[in-house]
């Protein structure tokens, strides 16, 4: 086999072999890397996917974006960094290992803390790296020689580090407040780990009688109070009022008695009761609920005075007053709310809720049912308790200072800009953060508590030993909330606290940070405080927020829907190049994606497309460009197709610039498919010069170049066959043609193309077979037009089917109008086509489109249709109305060619 065989492309185009042929290639090869020591660095991180994690659809979509990003930058000559990692995912980690253990009858607490750490590291070497196998399938050219890993020895060095500094400072303490408890998992964990599910509940209402004889202005001895969770009203500091609210200002500052545990509570007045709704009275639990909480606070209770009445397994504990009867103790939660209802109505102190049945008759429940907003944990999977317990805090309204003066500067940008209200708004009330789990898988916090309850924080047990000279110390048992660790993601992956490190030194701060909207708070926002605390400059110079992937109707994916896309089975249906493309094009800022697998086949075929008009090249003796400058033209043709390149680069630039991967997308993929593919090839077959070959090889160059970091694999393969490269086109040079547009050559070719595609598509209006040969006539052309024909007889009689177009009137009789440039060229039917009945079938269905895009735009303008219909409704609607017009021109534009 010759090298010239050997490097003919295959008939038929084959994603799977092709992607796993080069992507070892190129990392075999440090190619996603190159030693560019004296180039300009960029620099981006990936947002670190869990170590349990597998690859799914938003995935696909947040990591295509970067490998366009830095494939683009690397092309540029940029010493690119994409710097990877995995984050060690306490909570889902300790999970997956739990359940494994649970499933050969064995179980965490069988082991010592160290122990159980050996068997979560041995389950990482086993099974730990399952996305970082699927991001290769995507493509990602990610610099995988330094990957890291958020619980590396010089990762905990960092973190542990930002704990010390920071407590040193004052910014990191103890405090005893409300967090999200988790009874299963027996730990807290972050409102991003927090779902709200609507949930069929009650609500309750009950009488609390006044103290002391005390009665309302209307002669009631007691308030009514209404709860969705009757069983924290044994825990119940008081009950609040609005200050303004007439009925209850007698007794702004006495008490009620009570029921149940006897306990003497005040009334307290605070605007956090609202007069509409309900009693206006409000039970306060401030130990069991977060509102209630910050009025506990206003009415001057202290946290560590208010009441916790739930252990760690949220059921039920005597509280510090010891109120709470025997009965109740230790009842899990639910089970006590039900006991407390059952007492309460025992003792005539439940009023019911009152309904008529058919008949009339008013009938009694003991509550109103109602849809209630319940917290569940994402992961242990029941629901959240609000639980009061000593946790250590970060003071996250000081480090958000920087971030806040940084984003008002420009020092960092986010696109879109409209992200900043939500940025603003969240920084400027940002309330403590919780930063310590009750896990044993994770960075330990690196604190020791003295017999007295002194507390000593330090980077070794040895140093916190030495500031508490003789006292025995004991470590504390509590992990780092896993978004503490991966706020230091930007500079403690390039070798920070080593302040020194070349690759810190160049690569800090980061260029780019492409992310979710959804993590904007837990993990951006958190990178931003600590990177401008510790590093003094921005983590990032440019924030681009994406949008959610969503199923086709728009509905939000969840495996209990069924609606959930597998990227990877699409990557082996179609391949990974369609799957980015895919991606790609639909990332319209500001917007979510809507999956839509006939698209992802689309842009297989787009691929497939190039595919074949490169072995098409190929077969006609066009191979690869020795310029990156464009070769010198003469003809029309060529000098046109070098202007569309030099457009299409700096359209490719101005989007890449303005993050615009839908607007870069749809630039390559015009010029791709339509100028080059379907025009250019179609223009200079039989034309085979020298100049045409030369100029075709470059353009297919240019295009490789272009496509390249929306499809790697396909454009790397065509560049290995069309011939002898001095590198692999992963390190290849971005465009740079040297050339300008030729504005006559693009006039010209442009009028032909009108012509030809114009005179086609009248041949479909009017049932005209394709590749009938017709006659034109032109009476009186301008001369540009009258030069345009005469230069191009082969074109207008190959490609327009016409054997001439005749400068003189057209002969009576029926005919049609084609329009090109400043032409209107007319076309005799005589003989051809039955011009009345013609006519007659596109007037009527004219008059039928024109009659369902009226009837869709009038439902459109209709208030009562576009508040009420579903989204999805809403969207096949407005597509109706934009197809019923496009039809309605379409056929208002053939009846008007046949005059």
């Amino acid at each position: 086999m010759t090298q010239e065989t050997a490097n003919m492309l295959d008939k038929t185009f084959d994603p799977a072999g092709i992607e796993a042929k080069w992507y070892g290639h190129w990392e075999a090869n440090n190619l996603f890397r190159p030693e560019r020591p004296d180039a300009a660095p960029f620099t981006i991180v990936n947002p670190p996917p869990n170590v349990t994690g597998s690859l799914h659809i938003g995935h696909a979509l947040d990591n295509t974006l970067q490998d366009i990003v830095i494939r683009y930058e690397r092309l540029r000559g940029k010493d690119a960094l994409w710097v990877v990692g995995t984050d060690h995912a306490g909570i889902a980690t300790q999970m997956v290992v739990e359940r494994q253990m649970e499933a050969r009858q064995d179980k965490r607490t069988n082991y010592t803390r160290e122990g159980f750490i050996e068997k979560v590291w041995e389950w990482k070497a086993e099974s730990g790296g399952t996305i970082t196998g699927q991001l290769r399938r995507l493509g990602c050219s990610m610099d995988w020689s330094r990957e890291q890993f958020t619980m590396d020895p010089h990762f905990t060095r960092a973190v542990v580090k930002v704990f010390v500094d920071l407590y040193n400072q004052g910014l990191i303490y103890r405090d005893k407040r409300l967090v999200n408890w988790d009874p299963k998992l027996k730990t807290a964990i972050s409102d991003l780990e927090v779902e709200t599910r609507e949930v069929q509940g009650n609500f309750w209402k009950f009488r609390y009688p006044l103290a002391d004889g005390v009665t309302l202005a209307d002669g009631r001895d007691h308030i009514v109070v209404a709860t969705t969770r009757p069983e924290t009203m044994l825990a119940d500091m008081a009950v609040a009022v609005h200050p303004d609210d007439e009925r209850y200002n007698s007794v702004i500052g006495k008490f009620v008695k009570l029921p149940i545990t006897g306990r003497l509570i005040p009334i307290v007045a605070d605007e956090h009761a609202d007069p509409a709704l309900g009693t206006g009275a409000v039970k306060i639990t401030p130990g069991h609920d977060f509102n209630d909480f910050e009025v506990g606070k206003r009415a001057g209770i202290a946290a560590n005075q208010m009441l916790n009445m739930l252990d760690a397994d949220a059921n039920v504990v005597q509280v510090a007053d010891g109120l709470i009867p025997a009965e109740f103790l230790g009842l899990e939660r639910f089970d006590a709310r039900k006991a407390v209802v059952a007492r309460l109505k025992a003792e005539g102190l439940l009023v019911p809720h009152v309904t008529k049945n058919k008949e009339g008759e008013e009938v009694e429940h003991d509550a109103e049912p109602r849809v209630i907003q319940t917290p569940y944990g994402d992961r242990g999977g029941v629901v959240i308790e609000p639980w009061l317990t000593d946790q250590w805090y970060v003071n996250a309204a000081v480090l958000a200072q920087k971030p806040i003066e940084a984003v008002r500067s420009g020092a960092i940008e986010i696109v879109p800009k409209s992200w900043e209200k939500t940025f603003f708004n969240w920084m400027e009330n940002i309330q403590p953060w919780c930063v310590s789990r009750q896990l044993w898988w994770g960075h330990r916090i690196p604190a020791w508590y003295a017999e007295d309850g002194e507390i000593f924080v330090a980077e070794t047990e040895e140093e916190a030993q030495a500031l508490a000279g003789n006292k025995a110390l004991t470590r504390d048992s509590d992990v780092l909330d896993t978004w503490f660790s991966s706020a230091l993601w930007p500079f403690a992956t390039l070798g920070w606290p080593d302040e020194d490190a070349p690759l810190l030194k160049k690569h800090y701060p980061n260029d780019l940070l492409v992310s979710g909207f959804d993590i904007l708070f837990f993990w951006d926002a958190r990178m931003a405080m600590q990177g401008m605390h510790f590093m003094k400059e921005v983590p990032w110079k440019k924030l681009y927020l994406h949008g959610l992937v969503r199923a086709a109707d728009g509905a939000k994916m969840s495996k209990s829907k069924g609606n959930v896309v597998d990227p990877l089975g699409l990557i082996d249906q179609y391949g990974a190049d369609a799957l980015r493309f895919f991606m790609a094009a639909m990332e319209s800022q500001g917007r979510d994606v809507k999956m839509d697998e006939k698209r992802v086949e689309g842009y297989r075929n787009f691929a497939t497309k190039l595919w074949n008009a490169a072995r098409f090249c190929q077969s006609n003796g066009i191979t690869a460009s020795t310029s990156v400058a464009a070769p010198q033209a003469t003809s029309a043709v060529n000098k046109w197709i070098i202007g569309e390149v030099v457009e299409t680069v700096a359209a490719l630039d101005k989007a890449m610039e303005d993050l615009r991967f839908d607007a870069a997308a749809s630039a390559i993929y015009q010029f791709v498919w339509n100028s080059f593919c379907d025009w250019y090839i179609e223009l200079i077959k039989g034309s085979f010069d020298e100049e045409t070959k030369a100029v075709a090889g470059w353009v297919l160059d240019q295009i490789l170049v272009m496509l390249h970091p929306f499809m790697p694999f396909v454009t790397e393969e065509l560049w290995s066959k069309l011939g002898a490269r001095d590198g692999e086109l992963i390190v290849a040079a971005w465009p740079a043609p040297a050339a300008q547009v030729d504005a006559e050559a693009k006039r010209e070719v442009e009028w032909l193309i009108a012509l030809i595609g114009n005179l086609r598509g009248a041949k479909v209006e009017l049932g005209l077979a394709p590749g009938s040969r017709l006659t034109a006539y032109l009476p009186d052309p301008s001369e540009a037009t009258r030069g345009i024909i005469t230069r191009n007889p082969v074109a207008i009689d190959r490609l327009a089917r016409l054997d001439a177009i005749h400068f003189a009137p057209a002969p009576a009789g029926a005919a049609m109008q084609v329009g090109a440039g400043d032409a209107n060229i007319i076309v005799p039917l005589e003989g051809l086509i039955d011009v009345a009945a013609e006519k007659a079938r596109l007037a009527k269905a004219l008059a039928a489109s024109e009659k369902e895009r009226d009837s869709l735009a009038k439902r459109l303008s209709n208030p009562a249709f576009v508040e009420k219909a579903k989204p999805e409704a809403i969207d096949k609607a407005r597509a109706d109305h934009a197809h019923h017009s496009a039809e309605a021109t379409r056929l208002a534009a053939a009846l008007a060619r046949l005059g």
